[in-house]
């Protein structure tokens, strides 16, 4: 007899065999019990403490008691029991409370009592989730509490992946987590995805999702919902407003807050500080504190991508020494997901991270939050903060805030019992990298470039918040915080042009007719323009590099006129239509007008109300400084050097007293020399002498060149004859040796000069076959030769002693 439970095969059971045998004990499991038990449950009347105290099914408590979870925290002791129950719920609790479970559990039991099991059975329950990374972590949730023994098929959809393989899946989907925009894609385009039977619906961070950034998704998303279903709503900061209640259609709710009596809406082992910091030392305090805590695990918070990726690999090259990490929206899906693991698995690590990874993420083991921009409201501070001092632990997080913005902030810290304590940096352990930001940005134009947009998206980010008192854009030094990313001049932002509905209500109708005939016109104009076809755009493509168009538009050459910083945003301007190259535009100095270009005045020039006059060093003329913006360009040592003097290059005579190395003569110096004819007659004359004096230098010494070359081929001769053995010299050649070294100039021709240069030919050397006796015979009648040299006859009897010396 086999012992129950084993089987004689040597492979494994099929995974269809295996599922039909717990499907076929899951028939067995009896529902009608756990039924009436979690109707018997008294939620508002008594406490559960432990998991083991709730009726749930034996895969439950599985799941539960391999991920080590045994006790129950407030919110999960709250809310569970009314979620069985079916109750529509809005949980608030505060961030790492364990709020993941209190919506886990019920769907699972839901579902699980109801025997919604299988692809006939269709989607049973929705977790929407307002970020991927959160999604992601909820179903890795999911999927470990309810991988022992429940049946239900899960699914994750998150946009990054293939379209049509989620299709393919998508209707055997028992529960599914998703983003609202990917939700929202597949139910409109999807045809055999019916969501017709969904008995749940969960929003987790439900602020996040019904506020302006997901509020048209989810009411699509709701349009295809069915009405009868159980909904549940959880985040650290709850939304009781009627309308967004109305939109869920939820039915009677029940609202579970389990620390709205606290002193405070942070968790209690998180410590609280900010530091008062202006914009231009932010990068340098943060670089100094990641110096100071390099076996830490640190998140920054940052208000933009493009900050983010400026302040990552700035950082990543001055090498910190301590991994850096950095995420944000613009990534891609594969990065992000890497991003997360790398930190959560880090022991030491820091991470520069947008709002995306503010709320929900479970990040291990966090010591420190930094957040270095200053939040949009105190909920955002709330979600950020959150990410440490998780499941009672400790965790400490610092806020950076600006002079101007300290006041509004502890304001509505204080409203929402947040409590914050001012520390102050250490100044002696304060390290300025501008320096460093500065020669980077000059060596590699692509991070120059990425900070200049980096400066862009903060400015636009602060003009685009809704607090004003806490957010005032004109009380920031922006040229300072230029500066402080490296950059060689302020960024020029100039905002579009539309939003002129109160210059439009105070002008007279006539200029607002003649506005309207000019827009007309360039309407008509538009419409004339010829079609461009798609082979016309493909001819026009550039690289996208710091060449491109946009990078053009950013950064102008050139001094140009218009307003300063400042300046730009005094008046309307519409807030935002999607086009950011339109809705800023960046220029590197910010000269004043025209008419202040000049501001050199003398002594005697009168000053404004107000104003006064400043000498410089280095400049002949003072400047007269009347205004805020001529103030600020003092600061400027860049812009003071358009009115400093031009150097002067100095030569020094023969006495040693200085001249300047071109000088102009006055005209009365000019007419004292004479007329120009004589001046010019006087001139020539002393070029003149000036030109013999030099021929008579350069005839002396080709002279003493030609004598020396003379001397030396006849020392070479003369050692020549030496070595052959000549022992005797002619009296009539040493006579003529003599007479040649005395020889006038004029009887030394060229010819001779050429065949003095031309070198003597070498003897040959003897061949094998050659004897001495044959050298000495070839001697011989060159001498005879030599002997019998026929001279002119000059007489008459010399001509007859030739004659009879021929004949004879």
């Amino acid at each position: 007899m086999v012992a129950p439970g084993i089987t004689g095969r040597t492979r494994p059971t099929k995974v269809k065999k295996r599922e039909n045998a717990q499907k076929r004990k899951r028939d067995d499991v009896d529902v009608e019990k756990l039924e009436q038990a979690v109707q018997e449950l008294e939620p508002k009347t008594s406490s559960y403490k432990d998991f083991t105290d709730l009726p749930l099914s034996d895969p439950t408590k599985q799941g539960l008691k391999s991920c080590h979870f045994a006790v129950m925290t407030d919110i999960q002791s709250k809310a569970i029991p009314l979620a069985l129950q079916g109750h529509d719920i809005l949980g608030a609790a505060k961030t790492g409370s364990g709020k993941t479970l209190s919506f886990i559990i019920p769907v699972l039991e839901n579902l699980y009592r109801l025997q919604h099991i299988g692809p006939d059975a269709g989607l049973g329950a929705l977790i929407l989730s307002p970020t991927r990374e959160l999604a992601i972590q909820i179903f890795d949730v999911l999927r470990k509490i309810g991988r022992h023994g429940h049946m239900f098929a899960a699914g994750l959809l998150i946009g990054g992946k293939s379209l049509e393989d989620e299709r393919q899946a998508l209707t055997k989907m028992n529960i599914l987590v998703a983003t609202p925009g990917r939700m929202l894609q597949h139910l409109s385009q999807t045809a055999a995805f019916s969501v017709d039977d969904l008995k749940m619906l969960v929003l987790d961070e439900a602020d996040r999702i019904l506020d302006m950034g997901f509020q048209r998704d989810v009411d699509a998303i709701i349009e295809y919902l069915p009405k009868e279903r159980q909904t549940l709503l959880f985040s650290a900061t709850q939304s009781r407003k009627v309308s967004d209640l109305a939109r869920l259609s939820l039915q009677d709710p029940e609202y579970v807050s389990v620390h709205a009596e606290d002193k405070s809406a942070t968790p209690k082992g998180l410590t609280q500080n900010y530091i008062v910091c202006p914009l231009d030392e932010k990068l340098d305090t943060l670089w100094s504190f990641i110096q100071a805590s390099k076996k830490s695990k640190i998140l920054c918070f940052f208000s933009s991508a493009k900050t983010v990726r400026f302040v990552y690999e700035s950082f990543r090259h001055m090498q910190p020494g301590i991994p850096l990490l950095h995420i944000h929206g613009r990534q891609k899906q594969g990065a992000r997901l890497d991003t997360t693991a790398k930190f959560s698995s880090a022991k030491h690590s820091c991470l520069f991270a947008t709002d995306v990874a503010a709320r929900g993420l479970d990040f291990p083991a966090v010591d420190f939050v930094i957040q270095v921009d200053c939040p949009d409201d105190v909920d955002t501070y709330i979600h950020r903060v959150g990410r440490t001092a998780r499941y009672n632990r400790e965790g400490r997080g610092v806020l950076f805030l600006a002079p101007s913005e300290e006041e509004g902030m502890l304001k509505r810290l204080e409203a929402k019992k947040v409590p914050v304590e001012l520390i102050n940096v250490r100044q002696k352990k304060r390290q300025s990298i501008k320096d460093q930001l500065q020669n980077m940005c000059f060596q590699d134009p692509a991070l120059k470039y990425l900070g200049q947009k980096a400066f862009v998206t903060h400015v636009k980010s602060i003009y685009l918040q809704k607090d004003k008192e806490v957010f005032k854009l004109k009380e920031y030094d922006l040229e300072a915080y230029a500066s402080s990313l490296g950059l060689p001049g302020t960024p020029r932002i100039k905002f579009m042009k539309g939003d002129d509905s109160k210059q439009k209500k105070q002008a007279s109708r006539q200029t607002i007719e003649v506005s309207d005939s000019s827009e007309a016109e360039q309407e008509t104009e538009k419409k004339a323009k010829p079609v461009r076809t798609k082979y016309d755009r493909m001819f026009e493509r550039q690289n996208q590099d710091v060449l491109a168009d946009h990078y053009k538009k950013l950064v102008r050459d050139g001094s140009g006129d218009g307003p300063s910083v400042a300046d730009d945003f005094i008046g309307e301007a519409t807030a935002n239509d999607g086009h950011d190259d339109d809705f800023m535009a960046v220029k590197r100095r910010i000269p004043a007008n025209d008419e202040d270009e000049d501001f050199g005045a003398d002594d005697d020039t009168a000053v404004a109300p107000g104003g006064r006059v400043v000498h410089l060093a280095g400049a002949s003329q003072p400047l007269v400084i009347d205004s805020n913006r001529r103030e600020k360009l003092l600061k400027s040592k860049k812009k003071l050097l358009a009115f400093m003097d031009k150097g002067k290059k100095l030569i020094y005579d023969d006495e040693g007293n200085p001249h300047e190395i071109y000088e102009l003569e006055t005209e009365e110096q000019f007419k004292a020399k004479g007329l120009p004819e004589e001046q010019r007659q006087r001139f020539i004359e002393a070029a003149t002498e000036v030109v013999k004096a030099a021929d008579v230098e350069d005839k002396a010494a080709a002279k003493a060149k030609r004598q020396e070359k003379l001397r030396k081929r006849k020392e070479r001769e003369r050692n020549e004859t030496t070595e052959g053995g000549e022992q005797g010299v002619e009296l009539e050649d040493a006579g003529e040796d003599l007479l040649a070294n005395f020889r006038a100039d004029a009887e030394f021709t060229d010819e001779d000069e050429e065949a003095d240069e031309q070198p003597k030919k070498q003897k040959k050397e003897k061949k094998w076959f050659q004897s001495d006796s044959e050298d000495d015979e070839r001697s011989k009648k060159r001498k005879k030769k030599a002997k019998h040299v026929v001279e002119e006859p000059e007489t008459l009897e010399d001509m007859e002693a030739l004659a009879a010396g021929l004949l004879g």
